[in-house]
């Protein structure tokens, strides 16, 4: 007969701390598959796109929330039940798995908590025995076997079940399924996070799902608030490292020959070379995951099928074809293999909740909580449009000033852009130092330009002026007064598409164009105007700061609207009876933070912008290198110069 635990044996285990392996550790030598719930059996074995995920849930990793924003069959429930099988074998505590229904709670439990308890040695006999009549012992509510804890599951539309006890794991999973409102209680996710407040030093939230419609998505939301890690794999001809996109194949992707897509391939965004099916192993298991949005502290990890070893790319690329017959199946095709969100047509912010929201501070001064300056222009036949933007941490940023430079000729007329005069009006504008309100003024650092109207006039004037750096990790590098050439490129995959080749700048006058991805562009800043608020009056991550009183201004900031046709192609439609030029520049200052290095930028990189400091203090960044401010681009950026006086 088992001793049982006394309540000495529960004091002294509660004030020890859990051993020191990870969840994937723990998974790889503990957990048995059966079959009853998983295609496969035998032991458990990590796939290298799991571990990450898995580990940021052990004690030793900081976070409190994780986000998992995946395709079916990939990471979320395998991840959640082996977290499950941890937290009773090494870290007991309260935990809540809510499901979006009350029979997929059931479900999960039964399919494959269960299994797991009984096949895995190490969680024998950790819970509490099952008598008739306990109502604390069932299959929607275990108990540990010493008191430390239990396991609860329900459903988003119980109210009771999200507002019982305190809980230090808190299990979210399809959350884009959930109903908008728990009876009468209101939104599901809420009651679950207000059962955490007790646990706030060590608890661990996961909120997953694959995500469904663009603007209406939770687990969007909650992915916008994450570091957002995406599942970077080298190609097996060149090693250049790439997210794997189901595309067109014109800058990578998919590829199959007409009426064959059982011969599918993927096409490397770099060296263009064909990859076989059969090289994806080698692919995967060399990948690894970077952050999209490293100043997050929320840990956000997104993956498609592409990555499978379960899905070859034929059969993905059959699938596809089958789901292009209806707008049903061909949204769940991208919400459920790659892991995309769908747009409704029509989908684009409300431009009046952007304009309700708009503030009241001092255009033309540089905010306390900003260090970097941009500019963005858009060429038009009479004018050129310009917004200066400055940018704080976590890319927060703040709409400055917005000039239109239209010169009237002897006659009263417009001068058209191609008169010198106009460039020079741009000229003087560049040179201004902008006053800051905590003191002194700041410089322009970027100014990034459409080269898709004047082009010779737009490259005239890059060329007078200093053209972007390459760093030690190939980065591009601004000096104060930057101006850059761009066009745009319907890339939705990353923000600066491609550069062109030094050799073909030299018609140019040595000037490279760059190549804004716009469709990426477009639906970030999208995603970041329907940013909603947090009731602690503080600004989340890509928070859009606008202080202008024109209407004209916000409908043109909401002009445009992506739309997926039955081919697959992704389109971004325009509002003829607006014009789009400040949805335009919003892209181009964008860029023009890229070109400055915002999206590498790490705490200490904020903390020299904002001279908390000194500029040649070794440092490293969110790469992993480490700068010395002498000889690299610190110094040849200007960085260790002062942007500021």
């Amino acid at each position: 007969m088992e001793t049982p635990f006394s309540m000495y044996q529960v004091g002294a285990e509660a004030l020890l701390p859990p051993r020191d392996i990870s969840v994937s550790q723990w998974a790889d030598e503990n957990v048995v598959l059966t079959g009853s719930g998983s295609a496969e059996r035998g032991q458990w074995h990590t796939r290298p796109y799991q571990r990450e995920p898995m580990d940021v849930l052990s004690p030793s990793h900081p976070c409190k929330q994780v986000v998992l924003m995946s395709a079916a069959q990939m990471l979320k429930t395998s991840i959640m039940v082996n977290f499950l099988g941890y937290i009773a074998d090494v870290d007991p505590g309260p935990t809540l798995a809510v499901e979006p229904r009350s029979e997929d709670a059931k479900a999960l439990s039964k399919d494959r908590v269960a299994p797991l308890f009984r096949h895995s040695p190490a969680l024998r006999g950790k819970l509490a025995a099952v008598k008739s009549r306990d109502s604390n012992n069932t299959a929607m509510h275990k108990v540990f076997a010493n008191g430390s804890g239990h396991i609860t599951f329900t459903g988003a539309i119980s109210p009771s079940g999200l507002a019982m006890r305190p809980i230090r794991y808190l299990l979210l999973d399809e959350i884009d399924r959930y109903p908008t409102s728990a009876g009468s209680e209101g939104d599901p996710v809420s009651l679950a996070m207000q059962r955490t407040g007790e646990f706030e030093h060590n608890k661990k939230v996961i909120m997953c799902s694959t995500p469904t419609v663009d603007g209406e998505s939770r687990i969007q939301a909650a992915w916008n608030t994450s570091d957002q890690r995406e599942y970077f794999v080298p190609c097996p001809k060149c090693n250049h490292y790439q997210i794997l996109v189901f595309s067109d194949g014109t800058d990578g992707g998919l590829v199959w020959p007409e009426g064959e897509p059982e011969k599918a391939a993927y096409c490397c965004e770099k060296c263009r070379e064909l990859i076989p099916h059969n090289q994806k192993s080698w692919m995967v298991e060399r990948g690894e995951y970077r952050p999209q949005n490293p100043g997050s502290p929320i840990p956000g990890f997104r993956v498609s099928q592409l990555i499978s070893p379960k899905r070859s790319w034929g059969t993905i690329a059959a699938e596809f074809l089958v789901a292009t017959n209806s707008t049903e199946t061909l949204k769940a095709f991208l919400n459920t293999v790659l892991a995309e969100l769908w747009t409704e047509r029509g989908s684009a912010p409300d431009w009046e909740k952007v304009y309700l929201r708009r503030e009241d501070y001092d255009l033309g001064i540089v905010p306390a909580k900003a260090s970097l300056l941009v500019a963005g222009v858009d060429v038009q036949d009479d004018r050129l449009e310009v917004e200066i933007k400055a940018y704080g941490r976590g890319k927060e940023s703040w709409s400055i000033d917005y000039r239109v430079i239209q010169l009237p000729d002897q006659s009263g007329q417009a001068l058209k852009t191609s008169s010198p005069e106009v460039w020079q009006e741009l000229e003087e504008l560049l040179a201004v130092d902008w006053p800051r309100q905590s003191g002194g003024t700041m410089p322009i650092m970027a100014m990034t330009i459409d080269s898709g109207f004047r082009p010779q006039m737009v490259y005239e004037f890059a060329a007078r002026h200093p053209q972007p750096a390459h760093g030690p990790a190939g980065d591009a590098i601004a000096a104060p007064r930057t101006v850059v050439a761009t066009k745009g490129k319907p890339d939705f995959l990353k923000l600066i598409a491609s550069v062109s080749p030094t050799d073909a700048s030299r018609k140019r006058q040595n000037v490279r164009i760059w190549h804004i991805g716009t469709h990426w562009a477009k639906q970030e800043f999208y995603d970041w105007l329907r940013i909603v608020l947090p009731d602690d009056g503080s600004y989340p991550p890509g928070y859009q700061h606008y202080a202008y009183k024109d209407q004209d201004f916000y409908r043109g900031l909401c002009s445009e609207s992506r739309i997926i046709r039955s081919s697959g192609k992704v389109e971004w439609i325009p509002d003829k009876s607006v014009r789009n030029e400040p949805l335009d520049l919003a892209v181009l200052c964008r860029a023009a933070a890229a070109v400055c290095g915002i999206d590498r930028f790490s705490d200490e990189d904020w903390a020299v912008l904002e001279g908390s400091i000194p500029a040649d203090a070794p440092r490293k960044s969110s790469t992993g290198e480490y700068w010395n401010g002498r000889d690299d681009f610190w110094e040849a950026g200007g960085r260790g110069k002062n942007w500021f006086k």
